[in-house]
């Protein structure tokens, strides 16, 4: 059974709307946390159109399309695609794959009640470099059957035994003091550009308040506790804020060529006598702290920690080394760590909720400019 739309709108090239059998489509779509109430399980499309936009985020990325009619009116559709970004980057799609101006045709299912929206299970790259490629469903089923582990590789974790031994519960309210203007030296050797973005910021511009992730520099001001695992080739560190993990690598490896710019970036450490020593890079771009110094992020940032280990093993010091190109030299943060009882400390945190920030920038008038 076909929907219609009325003569001027009857077209298989450019809607092709389809009811079908839930069964055929449905047990795969149900996967998607949000699938039943923003798409119909029973209701099957066709997009096809001009790319206006593209969303290339986690935990979804969606395709904003142009769809010319065959009465010549227009309507915006947006194709919304299964999967993450971790699963796109093991089929080599990036976000350079669809841009804005290309034309793609998708097929998946329709929004509800009517909505302009598409759960894309396939889309075809109708122009651009790669004219003709699929991607989603029909190019790759998002599942693997076959056992693909080698049984000649020991795939289990042992731990390195590290001369120092940093594993375990650390409490870092010791010597703490806020992460807010805390770095030296002082004042803050910004050059014009940071300065320029610095006295404009405003309300809203500070990611943790809409609770994305605190990340480097920030966390490691926190006042939170971490514990730190050794799992050979790496420390795994758990900081209690946000449930934030981090990878420290100890051995030679370099960022992967698809590796992102993340908020914790990639991190290598060595050991130093009693001082492991960290360098990260690969950060996304953001503040240094709450009062709103700027991070180049990427290229232009790199940052070096030193965590010396008392001979009792009970305290360290730490020291944050930040190496941006919107400062005239270095910048310093210290901070210290003590040993304590992971019964007490090890309280999973409470997921961080952003109703107090959109609330007031619905006061301020702001929230549909910042949803943009």
């Amino acid at each position: 059974m076909k929907i219609d739309f009325g003569p001027a709108r009857r077209s298989v090239a450019t809607l092709a709307l389809t009811l079908c059998s839930a069964a055929a489509l449905a047990p795969r779509a149900e996967a998607h946390h949000s699938f039943a109430s923003e798409f119909d399980s029973n209701l099957e499309g066709t997009v096809k159109g001009v790319v206006t936009r593209v969303w290339w985020q986690n935990p979804h990325i969606r395709y904003d399309v142009t769809m010319k009619m065959p009465d010549g009116s227009t309507q915006e559709w947006a194709l919304l695609p299964p999967g993450n970004l971790p699963t796109y980057r093991n089929e080599n799609w990036t976000e350079q794959t669809v841009q804005a101006g290309y034309m793609v045709s998708a097929s998946g299912n329709l929004g509800r009640e009517g909505a302009k929206k598409l759960y894309a299970t396939c889309i075809t790259l109708d122009s651009g470099p790669e004219k003709g490629r699929k991607l989603g469903r029909c190019a790759n089923a998002g599942t693997t059957t076959q056992i693909t582990a080698d049984p000649n590789v020991d795939y289990t974790v042992h731990a390195k035994n590290f001369p120092v031994n940093i594993t375990g519960y650390w409490d870092n309210r010791y010597k703490f003091h806020v992460t807010v203007d805390d770095f030296e030296p002082k004042p803050m050797p910004l050059t014009p550009s940071a300065r320029a973005i610095y006295d404009g910021r405003k309300y809203g511009d500070d990611k943790v308040l809409r609770c994305l992730p605190a990340g480097l520099p920030r966390i490691f001001g926190s006042p939170y506790p971490v514990q730190v695992l050794d799992a050979g080739t790496h420390y795994l560190m758990i900081f209690m804020q946000d449930n934030t993990p981090r990878r420290v690598w100890m051995d030679d490896r370099k960022p992967p060529a698809e590796q992102p710019l993340t908020s914790m970036g990639f991190s290598k450490g060595h050991w130093e006598g009693r001082t492991l020593v960290i360098e990260t890079t690969m950060l996304t771009p953001g503040w240094l702290d709450g009062s709103g110094y700027p991070m180049s992020g990427g290229n232009d940032t790199r940052i070096v920690e030193r965590w010396t280990v008392a001979q009792d093993g009970l305290t360290m010091e730490r020291t944050m080394t930040v190496y941006d190109k919107l400062y005239t030299s270095p910048l310093v943060r210290t901070r210290g760590s003590q040993r304590g009882d992971g019964s007490v400390g090890l309280i999973e945190s409470e997921p961080c909720d952003a109703t107090t920030f959109y609330r007031e920038m619905m006061q301020k008038g702001e929230l549909e400019k910042r949803l943009q």
